[in-house]
């Protein structure tokens, strides 16, 4: 007979071939078969048990082949609602009973909904980040383009430069999706100045005869106009045809709408026009695309208008574009001698009245409402004056007339400069702390918007529909709603995820991946349940299990302590994994990795990111990768609590039937190592002890889980030697027997478990064999010595030998 120590040893030396050896038995491979065959077909418990030959299947991988027969009980089990401390299965002190049940999902715990909040915080954030990340790259983007620009020889290193090419056609409010590289390049190259170039033959007759269609059918909208206005008057006479005259005006009011959709058109048509000829004026290509010896792509000035038009055409004031308006505001105020210098007619005034506007909180306001005030009586006792008549507007209106020294008339004193050096540094000081007030007011009313409109989305057809939400979260990820169709985000959010072949990866554009990540719609354009990077019951998982590792051998006032700060620590992985969306996000946060690998019994000083990272992205469905290859199984068990891709991502993951594929292969490793325990312990019941009390250290708390559990007790009683009759001792002494013996935290240490259970196996062939010696008794008793290979060694053979 083999000793129990050598067929333990032989056993673990290599625990998966063991375990494969048990695969190929044809019994055990025609029941596997089976099982994963026929899971997927299960709907539900009743399904479930009323296939004989899967729940048994099921019930012996989860070592409770002895409860097969209590159906009704493991139903409950079945049903319990995990994350309820209170359900019937976290109410039973038999941790199977709990694995058992967080191995199937019969119950629908995670609701279908358009966003989980963790997604809609998580959006609302990544609006904010955006909006702050455009402002920033107004600088960015002009810095660059100030310097690249001047370094473009000819018309093609223009074009062929991205950045540079997005500027231009921003700046001149070209779209970059519709334009022909061909017809670009020769209105680049042309001079508006010279009838001959290309901007002047091709796009001037389109210019001629859109303006012609346009002033005809402003003709036409005026001759509608007039005659509605006289059938209308002809109504109120007494002889008045009123049947015949509505006609009329009916007729007259439709072809009015055909000449205004008509001048519309033409007036669309001017605009791109125009910015064909602006855009030719912007530059000095000669016609053959090149530059002549010396002279740059443009002049001082026309960079200057480019960065002006392509900061002025952002959706938002940015920090550039205010220290813009502030040079301008600077420079006009310095030269001007009258408020109409100040403001002059055109663009210019318009600019100046909306700095002041926005400088002295006083909104959206007209030059000549400025002049007004500029020329207002300053003398406080006139009730005529401008100012004293603005009711409401007088405390601001004052304060704006204040900021400049202007006369009544419009001039200035001789010696007067229209602001001192102190009145421009306040207003310009105001204007750089109000000019996004707007733009921030916005952002909160758009915030707020998504956020109450949001959970009223059904569909896609209704998301599609809802500019409220739909706007925001294109915007949120850098999309412009006017410039992406909507056919276009329809297959976006339809896509599979976890399909690299999918619409949405083959895009290519993270963009519109991130969008479809922050909601959850199926292929059918139906809510379905949130991606997560953990499901709710993993994340419980994680959270008990580090609670516990954390406190399991305190006591007193030290336990109270422990637990406190474990409590909120498992609080804080609970909130920081909901905004976990890759295995980048989990490893940037190193304390809920940290938490992560306590709960899993491990040293996080000794499980490096980059391991890590190995680990999670590995295939968990192939029995060779990374994390299940790892000699240390709790790395296989981290890779399976988590919904991520071999890419890092997070997806969705397909069930089969009430099992997720990780769960049907636990579930058949969980059958071969019970039947190997089963049928080695046929043979020799000793190495099923040890191999039980192996599988369940981890599970040990105190001191009562192994008085608890006789097969623990026998294993415990055994290595120490310690008679029977140990068991018949009141509990609480029983238990101080055991922490004298044995130091629980070693159960925590794979090596020391080890040591421990090869000291059980020579103990239990010297206890069992028929004629101990008494010598060796005594060699192993002791304050917990240590026992060395040879010694562990010469027992097994010495047992071999009596048996």
């Amino acid at each position: 007979m083999v000793s129990t120590y050598l067929s333990y040893t032989l056993l673990t030396r290599d625990l998966d071939k063991s375990l494969v050896r048990i695969a190929q038995q044809a019994s055990v491979k025609r029941e596997a078969e089976y099982y994963q065959s026929n899971i997927g077909k299960v709907k539900s418990v009743d399904g479930f048990m009323k296939d004989d030959r899967l729940y048994r299947y099921a019930m012996k991988a989860y070592g409770l082949e002895d409860m097969t027969y209590a159906k009704a009980f493991m139903r409950r089990v079945l049903e319990s609602d995990l994350l309820d401390s209170s359900s019937f299965a976290n109410k039973l002190t038999d941790a199977r009973y709990r694995q058992f049940a967080a191995a199937f999902s019969f119950r629908n715990d995670e609701s279908v909904v358009v966003q989980s909040s963790s997604q809609t915080d998580g959006l609302v954030e990544l609006y904010t980040t955006t909006v702050n990340k455009q402002a920033t790259s107004v600088g960015d983007d002009t810095r660059y383009y100030n310097v690249a620009i001047d370094r473009v020889g000819n018309v093609n290193d223009l074009l062929n430069d991205n950045r540079l090419r997005n500027y231009v056609f921003t700046a001149f409010g070209i779209q970059d999706s519709h334009y022909a590289r061909q017809d670009m390049a020769a209105v680049l190259s042309s001079d508006p100045a010279d009838p001959a170039s290309y901007v002047n033959t091709v796009w001037g007759p389109r210019r001629d005869d859109a303006t012609t269609r346009r002033n005809s059918a402003r003709d036409a909208v005026d001759d509608a106009t007039a005659r509605i206005d006289d059938y209308t008057h002809q109504l109120a006479l007494p002889d008045a045809d009123i049947p015949d005259l509505n006609a009329k005006i009916a007729e007259q009011r439709r072809l009015q709408a055909v000449a205004w959709a008509d001048m519309n058109t033409q007036d669309a048509a001017l605009v791109t026009i125009n910015r064909y000829f602006d855009l030719a004026a912007a530059f000095q290509f000669s016609a053959d695309g090149t530059l002549p010896d010396g002279v740059k792509a443009q002049t001082e000035q026309s960079r200057d208008a480019t960065n002006r038009l392509y900061v002025a055409n952002q959706p938002r004031t940015s920090p550039t574009g205010a220290l813009m308006e502030r040079s301008f505001f600077e420079d006009k105020v310095a030269s001007a001698r009258t408020v109409d210098e100040l403001l002059d007619d055109g663009a210019g005034g318009r600019r100046m009245a909306s700095f002041l506007g926005t400088a002295f909180g006083l909104g959206a306001m007209l030059p000549e409402t400025i002049r007004s005030i500029l020329t207002s009586d300053r003398d406080p006792a006139n009730p005529n004056s401008f100012v004293n008549q603005a009711g409401r507007w007088k405390e601001p209106f004052t304060r704006l007339m204040n900021a400049f020294n202007f006369r009544q008339d419009g001039t200035l004193d001789a010696a007067d400069a229209a602001q001192s050096q102190a009145q421009t540094t306040s207003a310009t000081s105001a204007y750089m702390s109000a000019y996004n007030d707007a733009d921030e007011a916005a952002d909160r009313l758009a915030i707020k918007n998504f956020r109450e409109s949001v959970y009223t989305i059904t569909s896609l057809d209704k998301f599609l529909t809802t500019p409220k939400v739909y706007n925001f979260a294109l915007q949120s990820v850098g999309l412009d709603p006017a410039r992406v169709s909507l056919d276009t985000i329809k297959k976006v959010m339809k896509s599979d995820l976890n399909d690299p072949n999918s619409y949405v990866h083959q895009l290519k554009d993270d963009r519109y991946l991130q969008l479809a990540r922050s909601f959850n719609f199926d292929g059918k354009g139906n809510l379905t349940t949130p991606l997560v990077a953990q499901d709710r019951s993993e994340i419980a998982d994680i959270s008990k299990d580090y609670i516990i590792a954390k406190t399991k051998f305190a006591k007193g006032v030290e336990l109270t302590a422990l637990r406190k700060k474990a409590d909120a620590d498992a609080e804080y992985y609970r909130t920081a994994i909901a905004g976990v969306d890759s295995v980048a996000d989990l490893l940037a946060d190193r304390k809920a990795v940290d938490i992560l690998l306590v709960a899993k019994g491990l040293d996080p000083k000794k499980v490096s990111t980059d391991y890590l990272r190995k680990v999670l992205t590995s295939d968990r469905n192939d029995p060779k990768s990374f994390a299940n290859a790892a000699s240390d199984k709790r790395f296989a068990e981290i890779a399976s609590a988590f919904n991520f891709d071999t890419s890092g991502n997070v997806v969705r993951v397909v069930t089969v039937g009430p099992q997720k594929p990780v769960q049907v292969r636990e579930t058949v490793d969980g059958y071969y190592q019970q039947t190997m325990e089963t049928q080695e312990g046929n043979s020799n019941p000793g190495v099923r002890l040890a191999l039980y009390f192996r599988r369940k250290a981890a599970d040990i708390r105190t001191a009562y889980d192994i008085l608890a559990d006789p097969a623990l007790s026998q294993v415990f009683r055994t290595t120490y030697n310690l008679p029977d009759a140990t068991a018949n001792m009141e509990i609480d002494q029983q238990a101080r027997v055991v922490e004298k013996y044995l130091d629980l935290k070693d159960l925590s240490d794979p090596q020391r478990l080890e040591k421990l259970l090869q000291r059980f196996t020579a103990m239990y062939d010297l206890t069992n064999s028929k004629a101990g010696s008494p010598s060796l008794v005594t060699l192993m008793q002791g304050a917990g010595g240590s026992i060395n290979q040879n010694t562990l060694m010469a027992i097994a053979k010495l047992g071999r030998a009596h048996g």
